[in-house]
């Protein structure tokens, strides 16, 4: 074989080797077809453009960008380390690689919830768990549970461990999590680890039996940040991309006009059902009393009707969660004796009243007989009706960033009694 020949061939044998490392998708980069499906980064590989503080309004660490990478730089605690994305995300696929050190523990969580009620990210957002289960023991000196393990939905689901493939510490695994309209899918390294459907009966009863008893509002918000945690462990992110996913709506009747089941009662007045229609009134204590869903509804279209027998200083909350025994925290339109803002905007804490009605709609109110109020509410801006008439709109930020559950309140005081009937949502 002459030289030349042997030349060429070995040209095309470099070449041909070099092929695959130069069509390599250079990392912290979208194809044009991913930019066409919708697919957003969620890291630039430079800077942490996008990320913050838990419940803060910069990014103070302990996160550095290191060679095209997130790195945690291991300062984190059980109580702080967590960082956020600016924006908020509801359905979604959320792909990302990362590793992790030697012994080391980290998380990525998602639908969290910011509120002063919530010291930590966990006790709102699910946790895709990142951790060295192989040398976990020997670091640390004690054995994981298998619900702590990696690629766990943390302490909810836990996958076939025999099937996954999980790379060793310090070495680039891929995650997926697909959040569809609460059907969740977990991946390692392109195997599914967990299925499961959020808050069906089976993850209420999870969720109700082991770590989050005491964390009522875990895992029930259908939108929030996406965090990543720095649990006191070194730990290196990329890759990291997000396509947000359609929301079905759902429209449904709330009260099934037979018994209580999909609400939660908090307070010792008394929620019972007569003739078809829900009844509240005041209890021998004549305190605050809550009737709450059990589902979270952000975005709505709420009609409902109630009658004020007696009274009737009431209320419906909106993006509201109540701490026991009976601390409201949200929004309520106000339900209320004549004269005393009917459909206007209240906040449980700090601001007081957000809107009241015009002093002309106040004979809008129809005391002891039936009333049809209507409720939408959609990112910031929430709008009332009081039998067809508009009261109040608004657009408030606070407002907007609000979550959780749609609540009916009875007033302090005694002598209150209210019919409530027809209580049918539409999420958007």
């Amino acid at each position: 074989m002459s030289t030349m020949r042997s030349f060429m061939i070995s040209a095309v044998a470099v070449a041909a080797l070099m092929m695959p490392l130069s069509c390599k998708q250079a990392d912290n980069t979208l194809t044009s077809k991913e930019k066409a499906e919708g697919w957003e980064l969620l890291f630039d590989g430079k800077t942490l453009d996008g990320w913050r503080d838990f419940a803060g309004t910069q990014l103070t660490g302990p996160w550095v960008v290191e060679n095209g990478t997130i790195r945690a730089e291991g300062e984190g605690s059980d109580a702080s380390g967590y960082i956020v994305t600016d924006k908020e995300y509801a359905n979604f696929d959320l792909v990302w690689d990362w590793k992790i050190s030697r012994g080391g523990n980290s998380g990525m969580l998602y639908h969290v919830v910011e509120n002063r009620a919530f010291p930590v990210p966990y006790v709102t957002g699910p946790e895709y768990q990142l951790i060295d289960d192989e040398n976990w023991e020997e670091v640390n000196g004690f054995a994981l549970e298998d619900w702590q393990r990696c690629a766990v939905d943390y302490a909810m689901y836990v996958p076939d461990f025999a099937k996954r493939k999980l790379k060793p510490a310090g070495e680039w695994n891929t995650s997926r999590i697909i959040f569809d309209n609460g059907h969740v899918t977990y991946f390692l390294n392109g195997e599914v680890t967990v299925e499961f459907d959020a808050w069906s009966p089976d993850w209420y009863a999870r969720k109700d039996s082991g770590k989050w008893e005491n964390a009522p509002e875990y895992g029930m918000s259908p939108s929030g940040h996406i965090c990543l945690q720095d649990h006191g462990y070194p730990a290196w992110f990329k890759n990291i991309k997000i396509r947000e996913l359609p929301v079905k709506p759902v429209e449904k009747d709330l009260f099934n006009g037979k018994d209580l089941t999909g609400w939660i009662v908090y307070g010792t007045d008394p929620w019972y059902v007569d003739n078809g229609e829900l009844v509240c009134e005041s209890g021998e204590d004549n305190t605050y009393g809550y009737f709450a869903t059990e589902d979270y509804y952000d975005n709505f279209d709420l009609t409902l009707e109630f009658k004020q027998e007696a009274n009737g200083n009431s209320g419906v909350f909106f993006r509201s969660f109540v701490e026991r025994p009976v601390t409201v925290n949200g929004w309520q339109v106000e339900v209320a004796p004549k004269g005393n803002d009917t459909a206007g905007i209240y906040e449980s804490y700090g601001r007081g009243w957000l809107v009241q009605i015009p002093d002309e709609k106040e004979e809008i109110l129809r005391e002891g007989e039936w009333n049809t109020m209507r409720i939408l509410a959609e990112g910031p801006r929430v709008r009332t009706w009081l039998n067809g008439e508009p009261m109040v709109d608004i657009t408030d930020e606070a407002v907007g960033r609000g979550h959780g559950r749609i609540a009916l309140q009875i007033h302090d005081g005694g002598g209150i009694k209210v019919r409530w009937r027809n209580l049918h949502i539409k999420t958007l």
